[in-house]
């Protein structure tokens, strides 16, 4: 355990420290846990707003961290679960498959950068066709390059089924890009 994490899990231990202890968790883990988030709901506006969810949750379940696992994979894995919620009430909202597809693709354009760094979009064009689990598999490794035994924890699944959806879903973005991709 990091001494920054036996830190704050000391001050969230006691009633007077549980204030200044959130905000120890919220500067070290805000940025990284906003970018897993972001890659999940990708509206900056959404993830915002799960990343709240995420450390409200975290303040008031902070007496089921049983220190089984890291800090922060707990904090991944409630902030990866309020994501998962954020996405099905947006699936329940919309009508179809399609214009749910064609709504998250719309968002991935609006919340590019105005340098356009079009592999990126692409590439985030290509993630959002994935199913819901490879998709967090592979954001999880490809961008925040956790160790499967890490996602395992996060996500709860077993390490196999971890690379095997991860296996997958780098080939389904590998077609993508072949079948749409035009310099």
């Amino acid at each position: 355990m990091k001494a920054k994490d036996a830190e704050i899990i000391s001050m969230m231990q006691t009633e007077r420290g549980q204030e200044k202890g959130l905000r120890a968790m919220m500067d070290a883990y805000q940025s990284r846990l906003y970018w897993h988030i972001r890659r999940l709901i990708v509206d900056h506006d959404l993830a915002q707003d799960v990343l709240q969810d995420t450390f409200i949750k975290a303040y008031q379940n902070f007496h089921q961290f049983k220190q089984d696992s890291q800090l922060y994979t707990w904090l991944y894995r409630i902030a990866t679960n309020e994501a998962l919620q954020q996405i099905n009430k947006a699936k329940r909202m919309q009508k179809t498959d399609e214009d749910s597809e064609y709504h998250l693709m719309n968002l991935v354009a609006d919340n590019a950068s105005l340098e356009g760094e079009e592999i990126q979009i692409f590439l985030q064009k290509a993630i959002q066709t994935l199913p819901e689990k490879q998709k967090l598999v592979f954001t999880m490794r490809y961008y925040d390059d956790l160790p499967y035994e890490e996602i395992s924890k996060i996500v709860d699944m077993s390490v196999g089924t971890l690379k095997t959806n991860y296996h997958y879903a780098k080939q389904k973005i590998e077609d993508y890009i072949k079948a749409n991709y035009h310099e």
